[in-house]
């Protein structure tokens, strides 16, 4: 079932004063479905797949569906690093049938290749400059691997906007476990009531955050489905708002 909510219920102005804001980094100011698409098609090109007839959509596809089915994997501690690594290029392989490629070789690949697109989201810069200039403290709560996140913000010239970057290879939990918002909350010298994340998944962003304690904003791209979200968001809803851009947040944000 597509994501779908009563945007206007948790759209009024933000009543409380918020301190400590958290991002999620991959598709809430990274554009990620765009940068890797890019960074997919350098991957095809180099190692030459369009001479064995296999094309960017329908490998792209492939890819796609393998890599979000071992990503849930991986945060559910199914498979490893080096398997979610090796498998999302093995399957798509398989599934293709695409032979003489090393996947793990494509992976490296593509991984030196993705990192350095710079694509954001829309209004991602110029919510952060008004952020910074009212004083919020800014931080980042990612999934995904260290030296790939890093090399993101960097690359896009992110990086400076935030006082801490917590990756969850280097707490060893990803989001949505409560780990990682407590290793986050504590190490950023923030409190629950005044804390607040924002992110694009409803469910490892949202209502890791909100299972929590911390209240939460999604920015709605529809690309989500619902999961266990919908039976839960009117239990939050004092403490949870959407927004369909970033730009949006300025005019719910009251400066802390």
């Amino acid at each position: 079932m597509k994501y779908e909510i009563q945007r206007e219920i948790f759209s009024t102005p933000m009543k409380k004063k918020y301190t400590h804001i958290f991002f999620d980094l991959d598709n809430t100011l990274w554009d990620f479905e765009q940068n890797s698409q890019i960074a997919m098609q350098k991957t095809l090109s180099h190692f030459k797949l369009n001479e064995k007839g296999i094309g960017f959509e329908s490998f792209y596809d492939s890819y796609s569906i393998h890599n979000k089915k071992l990503w849930c994997e991986y945060r559910d501690g199914k498979v490893v690093k080096k398997e979610l690594k090796e498998l999302r290029f093995e399957q798509t392989f398989k599934e293709l049938g695409i032979t003489g490629i090393d996947p793990l070789e494509m992976n490296l690949f593509y991984l030196t290749e993705m990192p350095f697109q710079k694509k954001l989201v829309e209004g991602a810069v110029e919510l952060l400059d008004y952020l910074t200039s009212k004083g919020y403290q800014l931080f980042i709560i990612t999934n995904g691997f260290r030296e790939v996140q890093y090399k993101k913000l960097e690359a896009s010239g992110l990086k400076p906007f935030f006082t801490k970057v917590f990756i969850s290879e280097d707490v060893k939990a990803p989001k949505p476990s409560p780990e990682i918002f407590e290793y986050a909350i504590k190490s950023a010298n923030a409190r629950k009531k005044s804390s607040l994340m924002i992110g694009d998944d409803p469910d490892v962003d949202i209502l890791g955050a909100l299972n929590f304690g911390i209240d939460a904003v999604l920015v709605d791209s529809g690309k989500h489905h619902t999961g266990r979200f919908t039976a839960q968001m009117n239990f939050f809803k004092d403490k949870f708002y959407v927004v369909n851009s970033l730009l949006e947040l300025v005019s719910l944000l009251t400066p802390g």
